[in-house]
């Protein structure tokens, strides 16, 4: 399939995660990278500051738009939309540009990389904010921070400071959609950190839901910035006066857990029509284990049981 075959296949979703990479322009996507193992990326400041040095002319050299970053002692993570059908060599050149600056530095031999990067495109303005608060508390859920904007290595700063210098990351496109003044933008985003600090969050490098679990859960504190945003439905209950779900992702996996018997034939069928759909969305098998909180052998066994 062409990439645009494939975007407009998964405009049902929020996020679309390729298997392939996609080099669509004007795309957002949400870029991640790790080490190899337990190795790290960054040992000093002039490690930071060389990968940020890379980005900046990268992004002047593929004509990249960064929305926001963080720095990681062992992974990144980028939100980022092209301009032109080059995210992939793009990509290619700024971790390969970086790992032969850092082997050089440290005389080390071997991929300082854990294989290629992971992309997330964001199809939804809901996630894409959701995306933006995710990347920026990075460093706060790992406890190098306990204020994100105080961390140097992520564009935080910038989104939340009205003294913030100039640089090649532009937060405006996230800052206009919470207000067009951006002083009272910036004010509703410090309260979006404040608040998403204290929800407990998935690892997305080890959970692939993890973006999307955060943002139903920032969807329940501020349901009118999210409901006017993106598809995100929200549902008055006894429980929860505003219970956030995520209209395709959210109901397959509630009626996965409801569906406790699988010796009932029907109850069997059902499970594995909810496996095929989330196969033909494209997730992996590893991810549709994650998400419906099963092994990867009781997907195997669930797409092969007879029905």
């Amino acid at each position: 399939m062409e990439n645009e075959d494939v975007i407009s296949a998964a405009r049902q979703q929020r996020v679309f995660r390729a298997r392939n990479k996609l080099d669509q322009p004007g795309l957002y996507s949400h870029i991640t990278q790790r080490a190899a193992g337990k190795e790290p990326l960054f040992l000093e400041d002039n490690d930071y500051l060389s990968m940020l040095g890379i980005f900046k002319k990268k992004a002047e050299k593929y004509r990249l738009n960064f929305i926001a970053l963080s720095l990681m002692p062992n992974h990144t993570h980028i939100l980022i939309k092209p301009s032109e059908k080059n995210l992939y060599p793009a990509m290619q050149d700024i971790f390969s540009n970086y790992a032969s600056w850092f082997n050089r530095k440290y005389q080390r031999k071997g991929h300082l990389f854990g294989g290629p990067y992971r992309q997330a495109v964001c199809l939804d303005s809901a996630y894409l904010l959701a995306a933006s608060i995710y990347i920026h508390l990075n460093p706060v859920r790992a406890g190098l921070t306990d204020r994100a904007s105080d961390y140097r290595w992520s564009s935080c700063a910038l989104y939340c400071r009205t003294d913030a210098p100039e640089s090649f990351v532009d937060p405006v496109p996230i800052l206009e959609m919470l207000d067009k003044d951006l002083n009272e933008a910036r004010s509703q985003y410090r309260n979006l950190l404040r608040q998403g600090s204290q929800t407990s969050q998935g690892h997305v490098l080890e959970y692939s839901g993890a973006v999307e679990r955060f943002c139903i859960k920032m969807a329940e504190i501020f349901p009118a910035i999210f409901k006017r945003l993106g598809r995100i439905k929200l549902i008055d209950s006894a429980e929860n006066k505003h219970q956030a779900a995520l209209p395709e992702l959210d109901s397959m996996i509630q009626r996965f857990e409801s569906m406790k018997s699988t010796r009932n034939p029907q109850t069997k069928k059902a499970r594995r029509y909810i496996v095929e759909q989330l196969l033909a969305r494209g997730f992996t098998r590893q991810q549709i284990a994650s998400h419906l909180n099963i092994g990867r052998k009781t997907v195997y066994n669930i797409l092969n049981s007879d029905s």
